[in-house]
């Protein structure tokens, strides 16, 4: 509740102004009874001149409390919401921000779906909560201690008969509220998986159309459907009896009123105007305690989506900068592994085990094995995509960890196989490399990747919108994108995992030439099935599930007759 309450801090001016007109407006609710009860019980025994120039001036009194009321109404509902939203707008950053520090560990488990639930739903609940909930309280505290106060001076014992159900009412009230908390929290989880689902169904949809699935996403979606139907009914099973229950306990204190009153009356010890008062004051009574029973729902989503909320914020990522952290400048190139160990969280055996390497600047380096061997794990451990298990890696002879992630991974460029543009334009996407960068350094990248001349080929150039995900281009044209946005970089360092292995022989071509045009005079790692592709590299190395088996140029390792040899054979 602390930290939640931290979100209030930049708004504090708005925010006491909403509490002042929430509380003008329950002092308008609690001063029109009064009125009432001056008419019914004094201004009525006055002669008739009196009654009306007095009431003239009780209508201007009355019509100003309107005005008072209305205002203040209108700044709760405008500037209250405003406050709530920029709340949200700052939480939304906050979460998006930290999910953007988090590491690939955490994204490896974690699902697209399931987040942009908590982006989204979770976070528009906790602002309604924010906003609405001081509010609420307020108002609702204000009108039930000035109606109580004023309730015990018209009579003590009214007062008593209406007030002795509340204990039972808020104990009801605490035991159905933490039934509801759980519930409320399974809604939550139950509309995360289905958010997972749907995203994953539309990301995939060319391979549902493509095996005529429809039916088997349909039978996925309904049981996904089920299952939020279930919880659903189970937190509004809660939430009705909650509500009929409240409902009973305060149509319970009028029923108690009246029978008092009438007693009281029938003693002479109560008039008939102050039983009307204290009714018209019962409404003023119950409306706040209905107002709290709406609220509890609001309180239940808002609560349960901010828990929901720090569970990401909580998490500490596990790639940082180190304290002391300096800049990486002056990049030569040097790249040293020294007893590099490396396991997954979750992985009983490690993926590297002491590999120790030297790689000089400017070194084209090619890495083959079977699948699964560490080869991308261990090009994903230059960047700090994970930190090495035991052992180090050193740029320059500087241990990676010594240096800010950013200056690291500013002098490293990545093209892989699976390349991944982002809505938009080939322009936005290639000046992706560096944000901020000229249309002609834009045009100059795109001629060094040869993806020029097809990009002139489309009507609007490169103000070509390419969809989601590139799908409009080819995986040749998008191949030739992402590298055109590795030049417009221009790092130190090149990692290629497996860039070209998806095209097909004429596109292989033209990537092919453009990538060794790109590391021309960089450090390069390339990782590679297709072993034609990597014989002008100066050293290949041959990675198994024991590390480096082999190393040597490409005339060297088929002399050997080793597993090299034997993998060329094969392809």
């Amino acid at each position: 509740m602390k930290k939640m309450f931290g979100y209030y801090k930049p708004y504090m001016g708005i925010f006491w102004a909403d509490m002042f007109f929430a509380m003008l407006s329950a002092g308008v609710a609690l001063t029109i009874p009064l009125v009432v009860r001056y008419v019914t019980g004094t201004l009525i025994y006055m002669e008739p001149e009196v009654i009306v120039q007095r009431m003239i001036y009780i209508g201007i009194f009355l019509f100003g409390l309107l005005a008072v009321d209305c205002f203040s109404k209108f700044f709760i509902g405008n500037y209250g919401h405003v406050m709530g939203a920029k709340m949200e707008y700052d939480m939304r950053a906050e979460i998006f921000a930290h999910m953007q520090k988090l590491s690939f560990s955490f994204y490896d488990d974690a699902k697209v779906g399931q987040l942009m639930s908590r982006i989204t739903s979770d976070l528009f609940d906790i602002t309604e909560l924010l906003h609405h909930g001081p509010e609420n309280i307020i108002l609702s505290l204000l009108k039930i201690v000035g109606a109580f106060v004023i309730l015990l001076n018209i009579n003590k014992w009214l007062a008593l008969a209406a007030f002795i159900v509340l204990p039972f009412m808020f104990g009801f009230a605490f035991i159905l509220n933490k039934r509801m908390r759980r519930a409320f929290k399974q809604n939550r989880v139950k509309i995360a998986e289905i958010n997972e689902q749907i995203e994953d169904n539309l990301s995939g949809i060319r391979v549902v159309k493509s095996f005529a699935n429809e039916h088997v996403e349909n039978e996925k979606f309904k049981k996904g459907n089920d299952g939020f139907l279930a919880a659903k009914r189970n937190s509004y099973f809660n939430m009705g009896m909650f509500q009929a229950g409240v409902g009973v306990f305060t149509t319970l204190i009028q029923v108690n009123v009246i029978l008092v009153g009438g007693i009281l009356i029938a003693y002479k010890q109560l008039n008939i105007q102050d039983l009307l008062t204290f009714m018209l004051y019962i409404g003023v009574f119950t409306d706040p305690i209905r107002t709290l029973v709406d609220f509890t729902e609001q309180f239940q989503n808002g609560y349960t989506g901010f828990e929901r909320f720090r569970e990401i914020m909580d998490i500490e990522p596990d790639i940082k900068d180190a304290p002391g952290a300096r800049e990486l400048t002056n990049v030569e190139g040097n790249i040293t592994f020294e007893n590099v160990s490396f396991q997954y969280k979750d992985g009983a055996d490690k993926v590297l085990n002491n590999v120790s390497l030297d790689v000089p600047a400017g070194a084209y380096m090619a890495l083959v094995g079977s699948s699964g061997a560490g080869k991308t794990t261990l090009c994903s451990l230059i960047p700090r995509f994970y930190d090495v298990t035991e052992g180090a890696i050193r740029i320059d002879g500087i241990d990676i960890r010594d240096v800010t992630l950013k200056s690291l991974r500013n002098h490293i460029g990545m093209v892989q196989q699976d390349v991944y543009l982002f809505a938009g334009t080939i322009f936005e996407n290639i000046s992706y490399g560096k944000p901020g960068c000229t249309r002609e350094e834009v045009i100059e990248a795109a001629k060094n990747a040869n993806a020029h001349e097809f990009i002139m080929s489309f009507p609007d150039g490169y103000d070509t919108d390419i969809g989601q995900r590139g799908i409009k281009l080819s995986g040749g044209q998008k191949q030739r994108l992402s590298i055109a946005r590795v030049f417009l970089k221009n790092p130190e360092i090149l990692i290629f995992d497996e860039a070209t292995s998806a095209l097909d022989n004429e596109s292989e071509k033209v990537v092919q030439d453009s990538l060794e045009k790109l590391a021309k005079n960089r450090t390069t790692f390339v990782i590679a099935h297709r072993l034609t592709t990597i014989q002008n590299a100066q050293k290949i190395l041959v990675l198994t599930e024991e590390g480096i088996a082999e190393s040597g140029s490409h005339e060297e390792l088929l002399q050997k007759g080793g597993i090299y040899e034997k993998l060329y054979h094969m392809h």
